[in-house]
């Protein structure tokens, strides 16, 4: 199965997490909100996980899965720095600012899979070249019907006494502060340019054979799963999150015929992607295949079965 493109819109279910807070005021650790508009035009306030936290969750579970099957990584990904190939000096001093950007990329593809998948700028030597990320993550918003926050006291406990109480600028003694837990339905989005791994954006050739590229497309896939499963992010080591449920589709495209996307904020979400994607089939035969689930176990059945049986496109 040669994919083009493949998307995930789901429902996930978490309690008691505090995958990502906005900052503190005072004692008080404040959770991000963002504002949205229903299917209905109706205004509402709710809780929300960036998109940034996502994906960087699904980075950390690709970097250790190309430890663990020997897929290349460059200097700066192998100490997983935000710098990524900028901090590998073999790569830095392998290009003059004469150098052509294609040939840069190349370099830098060939280098790491990260660098490769997750995306780059590379800005050494007076370069400005972008690579631009295989993988998108949308924010992952709560649903407005079900999805709430709450403030829980907490203190600091010390042994010898509550001296130099909160507010000490040494932290030290019994401080107390206010820690925010969010429960609810989360609508997920996220979409996936399988061609492009391995491809150099400025050639539009593949700097990569097929075997390799193959190897990072599977990584790439299983490194979703693995976010779902294990979703890192703030304060897990008291407040690890309660994952009840994840339920959505899959959409899989082998052709350039795009892999549909429906947020799952609208409750027909999913009947929406199977009508969408039985009308492009219409344009493109059998180019777009939906798999539905019901349940986490689900979801991870359905991705192993299509990354046992992916290949890359073009190949």
């Amino acid at each position: 199965m040669k994919l083009h493109s493949l998307s995930i819109s789901g429902l996930a279910t978490i309690n008691l997490h505090a995958l990502n807070n906005e900052g503190s005021e005072g004692n008080a650790l404040m959770t991000r909100m963002v504002e949205i508009v229903d299917e209905n035009g109706e205004n509402h306030t709710v809780n929300a996980i960036s998109g940034d936290m996502f994906k960087h969750i699904q980075a950390e579970h690709l970097y250790r899965l190309a430890g663990e099957q020997n897929l290349n990584l460059c200097d700066g990904c192998k100490l997983f720095s935000a710098n990524r190939i900028c901090e590998d000096e073999s790569f830095t001093e392998s290009f003059t600012r004469d150098t052509q950007d294609s040939q840069v990329l190349n370099t830098a593809l060939n280098t790491c899979i990260m660098d490769d998948c997750e995306g780059i700028l590379i800005t050494t030597n007076n370069k400005s070249i972008a690579r631009k990320s295989v993988i998108e993550f949308g924010w992952v918003v709560g649903h407005p019907s079900s999805v709430m926050t709450e403030s829980y006291f907490h203190a600091k406990y010390v042994p010898e006494g509550r001296e130099a109480g909160s507010g000490s600028a040494e932290n030290l003694g019994q401080n107390i502060f206010h820690r925010p837990a969010s429960s609810g339905q989360y609508a997920v989005v996220l979409n996936l340019d399988l061609f492009r791994v391995g491809m150099n954006d400025i050639t539009l050739s593949y700097a990569l054979d097929n075997t390799e590229r193959q190897k990072r497309i599977k990584a790439l896939l299983q490194s979703v799963l693995y976010t779902f499963i294990k979703p890192g992010g703030a304060h897990r080591n008291t407040q690890n999150p309660h994952i009840v449920n994840f339920e959505g589709v899959i959409a899989a495209s082998t052709s350039t015929v795009p892999a549909p996307t429906v947020s799952a904020l609208n409750p027909d979400y999913r009947s929406e992607v199977e009508s969408i994607a039985a009308t492009l089939n219409k344009l493109a035969e059998n180019a777009v295949t939906v798999y539905t689930f019901d349940s986490l176990s689900g979801f991870a059945e359905k991705m192993t079965e299509i990354v046992e049986k992916v290949q890359p496109w073009g190949a």
